[in-house]
């Protein structure tokens, strides 16, 4: 299952532009799961840029010059860092200053460090190596809420970047597209890359009191962004099933691919082995730009699923990929 979605007949769905729901509605109507849908990242470069932002915050903000904003967009991606704008929840959004942060959300080498540019120009040549800026301890807070990328991240994302903002002013930050439209609002906590959805159907508050406490939220948990997608699964269900949801908990040890399922062994006292087996979700329109319904690959997983015949997984052992661009293809590239 190579997670790649594939179009189906338009049936009787109806996209949003031809009077059909909105797509974070549909994805609820259709009861679609959050499960293993964080879209992979496993170092970021966070850039305010502190005004309105069209479909892509880099090229279309009256704020940024747009060859500005393609050179750090094309510098960051020939890096391997993934690039996503924040600004101030609210109208003001900031006094147009032009912060940025380097994440490095590897397990074992997580950190924020923070700098400055005088002019954007100067956001061209900030190491991405995690070499310069001031290290903090505190935890970057981000909700998605680039409505003009989809509404739905706007309608349901600006509630809950005021909402943390009023508890955490100087953490919480509104940021561009993460991944995921259907799941609005979105959200993502770094410095560990904790990826989460419908955080207006739920306490965001109490997510990230969870989160500062060193545990992981089940409620809308989309999955860690460092990590493939079928170890997203596995870890999830492992959280769900002893109840341990340390930071540190359930680390993936390997992974072994066969026919449509994999077996991936996490750390624990005992070790745990899940089963994870590759679903399709119904189709629906992942944005709410859509035209073509799609059905997105999903999962299907069993702790301790080695009582389950595990030689119906034939495959080679692998070592477990230590980075995300060694993954399983994302849903979420929306």
């Amino acid at each position: 299952m190579s997670g790649i979605r594939s179009t189906v007949p338009r049936g009787g769905l109806l996209s949003h532009s031809a009077g059909g729901p909105a797509c974070s509605a549909a994805s609820r109507l259709a009861h679609e799961s959050l499960g293993a849908t964080a879209s992979p990242g496993a170092r970021w470069l966070l850039v305010e840029v502190a005004g309105a932002w069209g479909w892509n915050a880099f090229t279309e903000s009256p704020v940024l010059d747009p060859a500005i904003g393609r050179a750090l967009a094309t510098r960051a991606h020939r890096a391997g860092v993934r690039l996503i704008a924040i600004r101030r929840p609210g109208r003001a959004r900031g006094q147009g200053r032009w912060r940025w942060a380097v994440v490095d959300a590897r397990a074992g080498s997580e950190s924020v460090r923070w700098g400055e540019a005088a002019a954007p120009e100067e956001l061209l040549e900030v190491p991405l190596d995690g070499s310069t800026g001031v290290p903090s301890d505190e935890p970057v807070l981000a909700v998605c809420t680039q409505g003009r990328h989809d509404e739905c991240c706007a309608v349901r994302g600006r509630p809950v970047a005021a909402l943390l903002a009023e508890r955490w002013p100087e953490a919480t930050w509104e940021c561009s597209h993460i991944g995921g439209d259907r799941f609005a609002a979105t959200m993502i906590l770094f410095p560990h890359a904790l990826t989460f959805g419908r955080m207006d159907d739920h306490d965001p508050v109490r997510v990230v009191e969870e989160y500062l406490a060193g545990r992981v939220a089940t409620e809308g948990f989309r999955g860690r962004a460092t990590l493939p997608r079928v170890v997203q699964a596995a870890q999830a269900a492992a959280y769900e099933a002893t109840g341990d949801r340390r930071l540190s908990a359930h680390a993936p040890l390997g992974l072994h691919e066969g026919q449509g399922a994999w077996l991936v062994d996490l750390a624990g006292e005992p070790p745990l082995q899940v089963v994870v087996e590759g679903v399709q979700e119904d189709p629906l329109f992942t944005t709410c730009l859509a035209t073509v319904p799609v059905t997105a690959a999903g999962f299907r997983s069993t702790v301790d699923g080695v009582r389950r015949r595990i030689e119906d997984v034939h495959g080679a052992d692998r070592p477990l990929p230590s980075d995300s661009g060694l993954r399983t293809t994302s849903a979420d590239s929306d």
